[in-house]
Formats: C-alpha cells, sequence, structure tokens
C-alpha cells in the first residue's frame, strides 16, 4: 500500500478548522483574535502553515508575508484595537475618506484612532482573506511582544524604546539614525540588518518614510497592551453583513445594471460573449492597432501591449481608451458593492478592415467584459448575470449567451512565472465537487507564444493563505494531476453549468474558454505571492491568451 501523506492531511485538517471556525466566529458576530475565542484559528494557522506568510511558526517575524497582508489591508490597520466588518452600510456618504489597499479592491474607513471598519461586498471568500491575514497579522505582533518585554513584562529592551521615541515624536532622522534604528528593529524582530534593510526600502513611501518603523511599533505596542492592560483586540461582524452575506445582493444589483445598459443599446438578443478578465487586454488587443497606427507600426506584436501596460505611457492609453469610447464600447463603472468594472463592446461598431481578427459570423458578437471577481463572489456574479432580464413591463428575456471565457492569474505547480495553464477541470478544495468541461482553448492554441503551456486539472481553494506546500504536492504528484491553483473557476463553473444545463437561463450548448497565466509557484521557494508581483512577465501571457479568446469569439 502505498505510504500515506500525514502531512497533507494534517494540513487538510486545518484548514477544516479554519474555514469551520471562521463560519463559526461569524455568525456568532465577534472574537477576540488573540484571546480564546481565536485560539482555535491560531492553531489552525500555525499548524497550516501556508507558504504565503513564510515563517510563521517560527520566532522571527516574517517580513515577505506581512508586505503581502499590508498591502490587502487598509493603511494604519496595525493601530487599531477594534476591526469592524460591516457591509456596505452608508459610509460612503459620511465624511470619512474611504481607504483601499493597494491590492484589493475594498472601501475601508478609519472612524477612530482605535477602530477601523471594513466593508465586505464580496462574500465570504472576502471574509476568510481578511480573517486569515489579521491572525497572521496578530500572531507576528505577539512576537514582537516576546521579544522586548523583559523582567516578566516590568520594562523593555532599550531598543524598543528607542523605535517607541522615533514612532510617536515622528523623528526625522538622517541616514546614520536611520541605520541605527534599522540595526535595533533587526535585533526586535530577529531578523538581520540586510533584511530589516530592504524591508524598509520596500515599506517606505515618499509620504511616510518611516512606516516599516511604525507598523512594526504598533503592532508590538498593541500586543503590549493585550498582555499588560487587558486591551484585547477585538473583531466585530455588522448585524447586516451578517444578514446580507450569501443572498448575491451586491451581485443582482450589479448584474442588472449590466442587462440594463444592454436593454437600453438594443444588445440583450444580440449574440453575446462573456468575457472575465483584467479591464485592458481585451480593449487593447481590439482597438490599440486601430487608435495608435504609428505606433503600432513601430512596435510589432507584444511589444505594443507592453508599451501600453507601462504606467508611463498614460497618454497613449487614455488614447486607446477615447477611441473604443467612440467605436462600439461601453464602459460600466462599478456602483453595486462588487468593485467589478465592466464594458461593454459592440463589434459591430468597429472597423475590422484595419484589424488583424477577422470575423466569420453573420451577425457581430457583443462582448461583455468583466473584471476579477473574488473567490466565492464568482458563482454571485456569474450565476445572477446569467439569469434572464425582466423588462419594466414584466418582460423575459434570456440572454442569447454563445460563449463564456476566463482568463486570470494563478499559482503553477509545475513551472514558473509566466507561464500558461489550461485547464480540463476545476476540483472544488475541501468538498467533493469537481467540474470537468470541455475546454474550447487547448495547449495547442498558445504554443508558438516562446511561453511554456500546461494542461490538466485545476484546484479552486478557499483562500490565498488556505493551502501549503504538502496539499499542493498531493494533489500535483498523485493522480489528480493538478497543474495549479486559483480562487474562481470551480464557482464561474457552478454558475454556468446551473444556467446552461439545468436551470436552463442560457443555451446548453453554451462554449468555455478557461486559461490562466502563472503569478507564482508555490511550490519553489522564493517565487510564492509574497515574493512579489509579475511585472511586464504577465504581459505576453496576458495578450497571447487574450488574442486566442477573441480568434475564437470571431469564429463561433
Amino acid at each position: 500500500m502505498p505510504k500515506p501523506n500525514i502531512r497533507a492531511q494534517e494540513s487538510t485538517k486545518s484548514i477544516e478548522k479554519l474555514y469551520i471556525t471562521m463560519r463559526h466566529l461569524f455568525n456568532r458576530g465577534f472574537y477576540k483574535p488573540m484571546g480564546i475565542s481565536g485560539e482555535t484559528l491560531r492553531s489552525a494557522l500555525l499548524s497550516l502553515k501556508p507558504e504565503i506568510y513564510g515563517s510563521i511558526a517560527e520566532t522571527k517575524v516574517e517580513l515577505n508575508g506581512l508586505n503581502y497582508v499590508i498591502e490587502r489591508l487598509p493603511e494604519g490597520i496595525e493601530e487599531c484595537q477594534f476591526i469592524n466588518l460591516t457591509a456596505d452600510e452608508g459610509l460612503k456618504n459620511s465624511h470619512f475618506k474611504a481607504i483601499i489597499p493597494p491590492k484589493r479592491r475594498r472601501n475601508c474607513y478609519r472612524i477612530d484612532k482605535n477602530q477601523m471598519n471594513i466593508e465586505v461586498t464580496r462574500g465570504r471568500s472576502e471574509i476568510y482573506d481578511i480573517l486569515t491575514h489579521l491572525t497572521f497579522l496578530f500572531i507576528e505582533s505577539h512576537k514582537i511582544k516576546d521579544r522586548v518585554l523583559i523582567n516578566e513584562g516590568n520594562s523593555t529592551i532599550r531598543e524598543w524604546k528607542h523605535l517607541e521615541e522615533v514612532v510617536l515624536f515622528n523623528k526625522k532622522l538622517d541616514q546614520e539614525d536611520r541605520e541605527v534604528l534599522i540595526a535595533h528593529l533587526a535585533s526586535i524582530l530577529g531578523r538581520n540588518y540586510y533584511e530589516v534593510l530592504n524591508a524598509d526600502k520596500l515599506f517606505s513611501t515618499k509620504s511616510k518614510p518611516n512606516r516599516l518603523f511604525e507598523i512594526f511599533y504598533w503592532l508590538g505596542k498593541l500586543a503590549i497592551d493585550e498582555v499588560l492592560k487587558n486591551e484585547k483586540r477585538v473583531i466585530t461582524f455588522s448585524s447586516e453583513l451578517r444578514e446580507n452575506i450569501g443572498h448575491h445582493l451586491y451581485g443582482e444589483i450589479w448584474a442588472n445594471n449590466i442587462k440594463k445598459v444592454l436593454f437600453k443599446n438594443n444588445l440583450l438578443d444580440k449574440p453575446i460573449h462573456i468575457i472575465s478578465a483584467n479591464m485592458h487586454s481585451v480593449m487593447n488587443s481590439i482597438y490599440a492597432p486601430l487608435a495608435i497606427p504609428k505606433e503600432r507600426l513601430a512596435n510589432k506584436g507584444m511589444t505594443l501591449f507592453e508599451k501600453l501596460s507601462d504606467s508611463a505611457n498614460e497618454e497613449l492609453q487614455q488614447k486607446v481608451m477615447a477611441y473604443a469610447l467612440k467605436n462600439g464600447l461601453i464602459y460600466i463603472k462599478d456602483a453595486s458593492g462588487t468593485n467589478i468594472n465592466v464594458q461593454i463592446i459592440d463589434a459591430s461598431k468597429i472597423d475590422f478592415s484595419q484589424s488583424e481578427y477577422k470575423i466569420n459570423q453573420s451577425e457581430m458578437p457583443i462582448i461583455v467584459v468583466m473584471d476579477y471577481a473574488f473567490g466565492e463572489q464568482a458563482f454571485e456574479t456569474m450565476d445572477e448575470l446569467l439569469k434572464p432580464y425582466k423588462s419594466n413591463r414584466g418582460k423575459e428575456h434570456h440572454l442569447n449567451v454563445i460563449s463564456v471565457s476566463i482568463m486570470g492569474k494563478a499559482g503553477i505547480l509545475d513551472g514558473k512565472k509566466g507561464d500558461i495553464m489550461i485547464p480540463s477541470a476545476h476540483i472544488f478544495e475541501g468538498t467533493a465537487d469537481n467540474y470537468p468541461f470541455e475546454n474550447q482553448l487547448s495547449k495547442k492554441d498558445l504554443e508558438g507564444f516562446g511561453l511554456k503551456v500546461y494542461d490538466g486539472a485545476m484546484i479552486s481553494v478557499l483562500g490565498t493563505s488556505l493551502q501549503n506546500k504538502d496539499i499542493l504536492e498531493f494533489f500535483h504528484n498523485s493522480t489528480w494531476n493538478v497543474i495549479g491553483l486559483e480562487m474562481e473557476g470551480a464557482h464561474y463553473h457552478k454558475a454556468i453549468q446551473s444556467a446552461s444545463k439545468i436551470r436552463g437561463n442560457i443555451s446548453a450548448n453554451v462554449k468555455v474558454c478557461y486559461a490562466y497565466y502563472a503569478s507564482d509557484n508555490p511550490l519553489e521557494t522564493g517565487s510564492t505571492l509574497a515574493s512579489g508581483g509579475l511585472g511586464t512577465t504577465g504581459v505576453k501571457p496576458t495578450y497571447a491568451i487574450t488574442q486566442k479568446i477573441l480568434e475564437k469569439i470571431f469564429n463561433y
């Protein structure tokens, strides 16, 4: 008999424990992360040891994982004792200024010096994402506390006093002072000088040059206060959030807004192709060669798109957008709370005589491009979008959906950043649900771009931090033959399958395209999500996949 993967089994139990505990605490309405109620979450996360959180189970403080988490949480959250997760409850109409994390589209509000409100409008996956990140943050904060308190908690080490002085009095540091403080902070964190120096460069901004010092001070300070003053940090979930979750409230509003625009422009009965992607690659692929012909001639192939992806070329980007808006593109900025913007492209208004794409259809297609959903939100939005539209007169209009294409970033298990994955099935982690499908895209379609292409099953995980190397190695090396992991595939396909095969909302013959490009390799040290973004490496796979999806759409 084959030897069971004990560590993978333990990790699976830890994920299950995290999942169940988070749901329980959510239903309860509040908990203290470093109290008894948060103990199960902490122990399960420490047992799981997600790759993204690096040295979470060690005594030294994790730096890369912290950077990853801080970019996904609101600025200043480390200073707050009280964190409230709420629905969209009207704060956008108040004097409070929305704080939007750099790497997560969510509105957050600093209510006072001790309280941060985080609006959750993207479903349970967003709650799991926030809670696991906060649990990691609090575990790290107590590591700092353990390293700075001495004499049975009656005093602190001198390095901490120096850090406190700089942060509380907002001292300006010359180079010599900064290097001294970095050396002190290295001692506090259990890291070497070089690691903290690099972290300082990573965290500091023009407006907040001492941001690294501030983050670690407040993390440690609140942990110390929890122990010495019994001022426990508290996470609460508003009543409205608990009532709304799972009811597709935001997804329904979002989908109806799209269908209203389609109806208003007499596009509802046209052949519709839905693409879940970003807000630039489809638009640029279709319109850029037409909008900026000189640049097209000077920049062949992917070079044009690399140029457009450079933030320094904002003027070119605006030219493409302006041209697109005059030639069939309708932009719908989200007002529902889903944080998913949409583009509707009417191909009948595009001059394809000058385009690289040739249409082999009697009726021009309508392309609906939706920005990335987040985890479980993928089911909510796709499920609502594929439902019939009821006009003011009560008439039901079934959408003539010909195809649904999903392009996204994913972790790859046998390759490197920028490689492409073509899935044949989605395996839903933590359940017995599997979704095999006939993918209109094949490995052969994406060959010829100078990129490595892999095909096989993908696993849809519960969260970016709700998996680890042991589980992924099991899925990769066993007969599951998993090539990568992502968060939305199973949710999307569940919605497509139910709409087409069970509920009859769309044609049973709807075609699907799935393709992912690798943002990280969680099995490879130094290549996890915490190691940094794709940069220009992502341009070629993004546009290669987009090109092939569009070719399929124009020739169905």
